[in-house]
């Protein structure tokens, strides 16, 4: 398949003219400007917020005037992840895309289509004089991927639609109409540097080449987690030898699981082949442990130059928390229709090492509150015993299926007569921004779905081409059958 083949083409056409433009989360300035000047230009009444969320109004087609108004929403925001040896600059430098078999991907890095394809429908669907609808408003909102921060800062009156369909999920053929909440909890480990005795010996382990991804939707599938296999090798080796840490730095966004990581470690002379060893013995056991989910696991270890140590328990402390932590599942809903959905869960989602502290973030998901919050205290109750300075957001509320929805109706009504298939009706482990709509917006009507998207929050994200169509081909036959107001 070539570029020239992508279909629709409108919307591949505005999701190449998307991928120029610099778009990390909360710096989101050029793509405000070039949706701001998109709408404008068509004579759209286009608004921007104070928190910087687009919303662009285009009035109903002839005969659907008196249709309810339909909010069309997705974030402008991406995650930028790379390959370690990867040379970009997110700031400034495009994404470059490439098309593999019937998947699009990018070069070495995250491919924007979480969730840049939305935004690439919306603005389709806006430049087309051909697609029958009512009302629309399309809302673009920043931030979504570290803090929600759009949504969060949107007030009560900048939608007026009854109907919402988000477009920001990740399997095509699935409604999702619930979500998960979510809290993200910080331990910040206080650190003073010396000297490591003369008589040591430094090293530098890595791991990557894990597969890592979406820490909502992939937290169920047992993949592992580099600062955990880290951690569980420095603790067991503390116990035999006078280790000392120098670094530890692993993980890059609260909602990823971490794919790799590095750590500087010093230990006395004559324990460095025991070290060697047992790295060889660990690296073996963790590759049978994952070897159904994690197949290219690289374990390196090399000589390096000595450094500056952490001083006192600070190293001990750390470790032991890392060790403690809970990672993975918690538990799976109770409900019998849902009883495959996961509940609660945590993600050890990274680790820093800065000049006088080293921070551990992880991020916790429940889709019922009080379990969430209890998910969220145990996190921090193990970081508080090691000592860390704990924060704590306010979190973001979970998304909880409406009754006798009749937006999900029409959804799977319109998915059935085109594909003559039911589709599958879901809540969702991952956080959406429906959730924050559902409590400013309790009037709204609201239903996710998207094309099939996998990878995500990794260089390994990829769109299945033809789920575009598909999602493109519903979409319009749900906006050509939303109720009369």
């Amino acid at each position: 398949m070539n570029k020239s083949d992508l279909k629709p083409a409108r919307v591949f056409e505005q999701f190449a003219k998307i991928n120029q433009i610099p778009r990390p989360s909360k710096h989101e300035g050029k793509m405000i400007e070039y949706l701001k000047q998109f709408g404008q230009s068509r004579g759209l009444e286009t608004v921007v917020d104070e928190t910087g969320n687009v919303i662009i109004r285009k009035p109903a087609t002839k005969g659907y005037e008196n249709r309810e108004t339909t909010v069309l929403q997705s974030h402008m925001d991406m995650v930028c992840d790379k390959l370690v040896d990867h040379q970009i600059d997110f700031m400034n430098d495009p994404i470059e895309t490439y098309i593999d078999g019937e998947w699009m991907k990018a070069k070495g890095t995250t491919l924007g289509a979480d969730d840049g394809i939305g935004v690439a429908i919306e603005l389709a669907i806006l430049d087309s004089d051909d697609i029958a609808h009512g009302p629309i408003e399309c809302v673009f909102t920043v931030d979504e991927e570290t803090g929600l921060t759009g949504a969060f800062g949107m007030k009560e009156n900048f939608m007026s639609g009854r109907y919402l369909i988000n477009l920001d999920s990740e399997d095509e053929g699935q409604i999702f109409v619930s979500c998960a909440g979510g809290i993200t909890t910080e331990g910040h480990f206080r650190a003073e540097f010396e000297e490591a005795p003369a008589d040591y010996f430094f090293l530098n382990i890595q791991l990557k080449g894990l597969v890592g991804g979406h820490s909502g939707d992939d937290i169920n599938k047992k993949r592992a987690n580099a600062i955990k296999l880290i951690a569980r090798f420095l603790y067991a080796e503390m116990q035999k030898t006078d280790l000392r840490l120098a670094s530890f730095n692993s993980g890059r966004m609260h909602n990823a699981i971490p794919r790799d990581g590095q750590v500087v470690i010093a230990v006395p002379n004559k324990d460095k082949e025991m070290l060697k060893a047992d790295w060889n013995v660990f690296a073996a056991d963790a590759a049978d442990e994952f070897h159904v989910t994690d197949t290219a696991m690289e374990f390196l270890m090399e000589s390096t130059e000595r450094q500056p140590v952490m001083g006192g328990q600070t190293a001990q402390n750390l470790i032991r928390a890392l060790q403690a932590m809970h990672n993975g599942i918690l538990s799976m809903c109770q409900d019998e229709e849902i009883a495959w959905l996961v509940e609660t869960s945590s993600n050890v989602a990274s680790v820093t090492t800065k000049e006088n502290e080293v921070v551990v973030v992880a991020s916790q998901r429940s889709n019922v509150m009080s379990n969430l919050r209890n998910m969220a205290a145990t996190i921090k109750a193990v970081l508080e015993l090691a000592g860390a300075e704990v924060v704590q957001g306010d979190g973001y509320p979970a998304w909880k299926m409406k009754a006798n929805s009749e937006l999900t109706r029409i959804t799977v009504e319109t998915y059935r007569k085109l594909f003559g298939k039911d589709p599958l009706v879901l809540g969702i482990h991952a956080g959406l921004e429906c959730g924050l709509f559902s409590e400013k917006y309790p009037h709204m009507d609201m239903v996710s779905f998207g094309p099939t998207l996998r990878g995500v929050h990794s260089p390994d994200e990829r769109l299945l081409i033809p789920t575009v169509q598909m999602v493109w081909d519903h979409l319009l036959e749900i906006l050509k059958n939303i109720p009369e107001a």
